[in-house]
């Protein structure tokens, strides 16, 4: 549940990047809007997911899934130029993120201590 959390997390970070982008320096009443919504809900997400994801994997997912995601967004829809090594890039991004999952290890329970019954 906590890597959902993250990864939509993640989609909300590409929304208040490209809502701040499109505020006109927070003047703009509609984007402002959005970007604050997206800004909550994608911290909120990012908090929430670090309650069982290291630090330093939840932000680097974070961060990298955002960062893709606004560059594709920005390139489809022409606010930024499309180029053969931008593809690339995101790929590496992409890659290294799941290289980041695939090496997070969950801590092995301490069999010195008694299992918590609830």
């Amino acid at each position: 549940m906590h890597w959902l959390i993250l990864v939509i997390s993640a989609v909300f970070e590409a929304v208040w990047a490209t809502a701040l982008g499109h505020s006109n320096g927070l003047t703009e009443l509609l984007p402002s809007i959005l970007f604050l919504i997206a800004l909550l809900i994608s911290l909120g997400g990012l908090s929430y997911a670090m309650k069982a994801i290291p630090i330093g994997v939840a932000y680097s997912v974070w961060v990298g899934i955002g960062a893709s995601l606004t560059v594709i967004v920005a390139m489809i829809t022409g606010a930024e130029p499309v180029s053969v090594w931008k593809p690339l890039f995101i790929a590496g991004i992409v890659a290294c993120v799941i290289g980041l999952k695939a090496a997070h290890k969950a801590p092995e329970p301490d069999a010195t201590k008694p299992a918590d019954r609830r």
